[in-house]
């Protein structure tokens, strides 16, 4: 999965954001009943690789202050970014 949210990113774009579901999507295929489930491991890689520095937790374009503890929509994108987080195009 880490390696698939990287992928994503470098092909997004710098500066640009991608959405957890795509992840979800990209590993599971278009099947909701396959991919949904995979959002919550998703989210839980995300955390990590945040924590690692390689990558960040994003709400309304804002890096999110408590990895740990965030609610609602959220994007990832490469760290120290200028980030666009209403650039990137949601499947």
């Amino acid at each position: 999965m880490a390696e698939t949210i990287l992928r994503l990113l470098a092909a997004r774009g710098p500066g640009k954001t991608v959405c957890p579901s795509e992840v979800a999507r990209d590993i599971g295929g278009a099947q909701p009943e396959v991919w949904s489930p995979m959002m919550q491991p998703v989210r839980r890689i995300a955390v990590r690789m945040t924590k690692a520095g390689q990558i960040a937790i994003l709400r309304k374009g804002k890096p999110v202050e408590d990895v740990d503890d965030f609610r609602g929509i959220y994007r990832l994108a490469l760290p120290s970014a200028d980030v666009d987080s209403t650039g990137a195009d949601d499947a």
